[in-house]
This record gives structure tokens, C-alpha cells and sequence, in this order.
């Protein structure tokens, strides 16, 4: 489930063009930091949840500021699900969870996430869609499908001149959001009023501290929470760290190195099964196939795969070892002009939204300044193709960001001041959070943190059914409150793809 929503949902998006009435709304007359948290107006009343059922949940609507500079002024709201410890003489607070993204829905991750019975028990265990998204007034970009795909997913850039090409683009898609009916809304759709949001929701909880799981993207999320408010978090944990500066455009970047360090996962894999997927009977050679397969696809698409998707794909397939068969099937597939996986079924049709990439879009460059001079891009492009030429000139591309407003206040620094509650759980070959950015937000955060490191590939420590004793250290903590006394690791286990 939550490797399923990174896996192509959040490979990339990036930075886009502004209309100067929003830049001027983001930027003028307003504080360097927004107030404090302060109460909500009014407890949370659980009910039916909105979309499809979800039995074991209960769902309520908090309301909160748009800006938090002026708390009384302009609100939203902010839709919060909960799955009820069944022994409330065992229970010692709530959890609250985030998936990742960011732009991704979290109001079913409670029922969803496969947490053991024994944390279950001593947590009401939270959900939300955190603001601009799902049921949690949303945002848009009026994207139709297509540019939703290349918002996500542009062109992987061949020349300095695909630079410039996908710039016009990437202006365009900017520009249509920050002209949107949801326009006014951007410049509060960022990590710090999310974590704001999320204090709001304790408070409404009646609780005085709050336990979190966070992963990805989340992993940022709770480490700003834990800034802003850092004697608020009870029990917290983070799963697969992002660099402390956040999802930037550095971050984006080092999933070019990330593609790199995971590969070999696969191409052992898939070099052992050579007599059912003809990929290459040596790691070598299916490293080898890829670069074949993409320069193919390039130049002549095959069942709707042209180099971008076959990256994509295979950059979102690499995330979890379950996926890893999967991955060569399609690989054989485009290699051998057979059908693709799963290419009868009939799904995939609908109506289509496009707030995942709209909401997205206003966290990444509503949190960060991205580079603007196109001649950066055409330099880090030219870089990263020869750095890390499987993945590298697609991470370095222009996007959005670009031409997005200045951020609407100062990025929150992430410290080693506040309680020490934070546990970090991190695979050595992620590809999509690198060990590199989080050695350095586990750095940032010193003596409050302890990190353990896990010796397998993919993205997600907990609960993948790799590694136990990853899921151990996580469980004990949350149960009991016991981390390991100093930074340790967990060694490989057998992979299950």
C-alpha cells in the first residue's frame, strides 16, 4: 500500500511559473514566522468517514487557520480519521501517522498499515489528509491527465536543448497553478503549517504530546513538527529520512545516486532468474539491458512505455523487493514485444484529479527556493548524466520550482534542541531517500536522535516484511519507549520478491 503510492505517484514533480499577483500574496506584509499553534475552537465529533468504507475507522473535520500569522482570520479544514485502541487500560496516548509524498492522501493509512497488534493497543492510531489535500479542502491546478503525467513526470532531458523545451512547459504548468480557482490558497500549503495542522489535531485529541510514524516525505514532517513544537512529540519515528533542508531540489537529485546504489539489488535478481526473464545472465548485463531498453524506448514508444515511463517505472519498482519480479516482467515484456503485466485488465479508467500533483507541486516549491537560471539545470543535467547516468540527468531536470513564488517565510530549521524522543530507521540502499541525506538530518538532530540502519535495498524500513529486526527496534520503541542506547544497525535477511 504505502510503497505502491510512492512508487509512481512521487518519483518526481517539480518547479513551474508564477503570476506576480500570487508571488506578491506570498511575500508581502507578512511575519518571518507564523504564531504558535493555539487551541482549536472546538473538540473533534467522530463520525462516518467520507469515501469508500472503511469499518475500522472513524473520521471528524477540524478546522484550522489558513494562516497561522492571523489565526483568527480566513480557515480550512482538515479531515482526521482514528482507529480506537480495543484496551483503553493499556493505551497511553495516540499515534499519528503520514505516508509520504507529500500530496498523499493519509485519512485510510490507519486501517490500512499493517501495525502489529501490540501497538495497536496502546494507541488511538490518527490519520489525515493533511491540508490541500483529499478530503482536507484540496487543491487543484485544473491539470488535465496528461499534464498531471508530465507535472510528475517530465521528459527525460537527451540535450541541453530538452532543457530549455521542458522549461516552456514547466512555466506553463506553473503558471496554470497559480492562476487555479485554489490559487489563493498556495502559500500556506507547506511542511511547517502542516505541522501546525498536526498540533491542532493533538490539541483536539486532548492529549498533551503525541507519538508519530512518518516515512519519506513524512520523515520531514516530523522532524519540523519536532522543531516547532519540541517538547510536544511523545514517541517519535522515522522512516527512510529526507536531507534536513527537505524535499529541495538537492533532494530530488540525489535520487540519481539513489537509482545507483539500489540497482544491483535487482540486477542480482534478475541476473539469478536469466532463464525465465532473458535479461542478462550477469548483473553486468542487465545493467547493461537497461541502458538498452531506454535508448530503445526513446526513440520508438512500446505499449504506451516510451524512456521516460521505462525509468520511471522501473526508478518506483525498485522501492520494495516485492515488486522486484514484477519489474523484470515488464522489462521482458517491452524487450520482447510481448504484453505487458497485467496489460488485459480494464482498470485505470474514471475521473480523473489532479491534486496529488497540484498539492505536491505547492509543498515542494512553497517550502524551498529552487534554482531559476535555466543555465543550472542545462549544468546539473550535464553533470548527473555522467555521475549517475541511469537516473541522474532525469532527477537534475528542470521543474515547476522554478518559476514558483518565494516561499512565504523562513525554512524551519531542524536542531538538536527539544526532547529526546526520535528514533531513525533507514535501509542502506534507498533508492529514493539516500543513507547520505540521512546521516545528515541524523547529524542535525544529535543526542535526540538514535539512528538504526538496515542492510537491505528499497524504500520503508518497517513493516515490509524483510527485515525483522528493523520491525523489532520500531515495535519495542513504540511499546515500550526503549530505544537502543547508541546508533546500531540490523543485519541483511533474505529478500522475498
Amino acid at each position: 500500500m504505502r510503497r505502491t503510492w510512492l512508487a509512481v505517484l512521487a518519483v518526481t514533480v517539480g518547479a513551474a511559473a508564477v503570476a506576480s499577483g500570487v508571488s506578491q500574496m506570498a511575500t508581502a506584509g507578512m511575519p518571518s514566522r507564523p504564531q504558535a499553534s493555539a487551541p482549536p475552537r472546538s473538540p473533534l465529533r467522530w463520525g462516518e468517514c467520507p469515501g469508500p468504507a472503511q469499518a475500522a475507522l472513524t473520521c471528524a473535520r477540524l478546522t484550522v487557520p489558513l494562516d497561522y500569522r492571523h489565526p483568527d482570520g480566513r480557515t480550512i479544514d482538515i479531515e482526521v480519521s482514528r482507529s480506537a485502541s480495543t484496551k483503553p487500560a493499556e493505551k497511553r496516548g495516540v499515534l499519528l501517522l503520514n505516508p509520504g509524498g507529500p500530496g498523499l492522501p493519509g485519512l485510510t493509512v490507519p486501517a490500512l498499515m499493517k501495525l502489529p497488534e501490540e501497538v495497536r493497543d496502546r494507541y488511538d492510531v490518527i490519520g489525515f489528509d493533511p491540508r490541500g489535500v483529499g478530503h482536507s479542502t484540496p487543491l487543484t491546478c485544473d491539470f488535465t491527465r496528461v499534464q498531471g503525467g508530465v507535472a510528475a513526470n517530465p521528459p527525460n532531458p537527451g540535450s541541453a536543448a530538452d532543457v530549455v523545451e521542458q522549461a516552456a512547459t514547466a512555466k506553463r504548468l506553473a503558471a496554470q497553478c497559480t492562476t487555479s480557482k485554489t490559487a489563493d490558497l498556495l502559500p500556506y500549503i507547506t511542511t511547517a503549517n502542516t505541522a501546525r495542522d498536526m498540533d491542532r489535531i493533538r490539541a483536539a485529541l486532548g492529549v498533551p504530546k503525541t507519538s508519530y510514524y512518518g516515512e519519506s516525505y513524512g520523515t520531514y514532517l516530523g522532524a519540523v513538527y519536532t522543531a516547532l513544537f519540541p517538547h510536544r512529540g511523545d514517541r517519535i519515528v522515522l522512516d527512510s529520512s529526507l536531507p534536513p533542508e527537505g524535499y529541495d531540489a538537492e533532494a530530488l537529485r540525489g535520487q540519481g545516486a539513489g537509482f545507483e546504489t539500489r540497482f544491483p539489488d535487482f540486477a542480482k535478481f534478475a541476473a539469478a532468474a536469466h532463464q525465465e526473464y532473458h535479461l542478462g545472465s550477469t548483473p553486468a548485463a542487465v545493467r547493461e539491458k537497461y541502458f538498452q531498453l531506454a535508448a530503445r524506448l526513446d526513440d520508438k514508444p512500446v505499449q504506451g512505455y516510451d524512456g521516460t515511463t521505462f525509468r520511471v517505472v522501473t526508478a518506483a519498482m525498485l522501492r520494495a523487493d516485492s515488486d522486484l519480479a514484477g519489474l523484470a516482467g515488464v522489462w521482458h515484456a517491452l524487450d520482447t514485444g510481448q504484453p505487458l503485466p497485467g496489460s488485459d485488465d480494464t482498470g485505470g479508467g474514471g475521473t480523473y484529479s489532479d491534486n496529488y500533483p497540484a498539492a505536491y507541486l505547492a509543498v515542494i516549491c512553497g517550502d524551498s527556493r529552487w534554482p531559476r537560471a535555466l543555465a543550472t539545470y542545462q549544468h546539473n543535467v550535464a553533470v548527473d548524466r555522467v555521475r549517475h547516468p541511469m537516473y541522474g540527468a532525469f532527477t537534475a531536470n528542470i521543474r515547476p520550482c522554478a518559476f514558483w513564488p518565494a516561499p512565504a517565510e523562513p525554512k524551519v530549521k531542524i536542531t538538536d534542541r527539544g526532547s529526546a524522543g526520535v528514533l531513525m530507521v533507514q535501509n542502506l540502499r534507498d533508492p529514493a531517500t539516500p543513507l547520505s541525506g540521512a546521516l545528515r538530518t541524523r547529524g542535525a538532530l544529535g543526542e535526540r536522535a538514535r539512528m538504526v540502519t538496515v542492510d537491505q535495498g528499497g524504500h520503508v524500513a518497517y513493516l515490509t516484511g524483510s527485515n525483522t529486526c528493523a520491525d523489532n527496534v520500531v515495535n519495542n520503541y513504540l511499546v515500550t519507549g526503549k530505544r537502543p542506547a547508541h546508533d546500531t544497525s540490523c543485519p541483511a535477511q533474505p529478500a522475498t520478491p
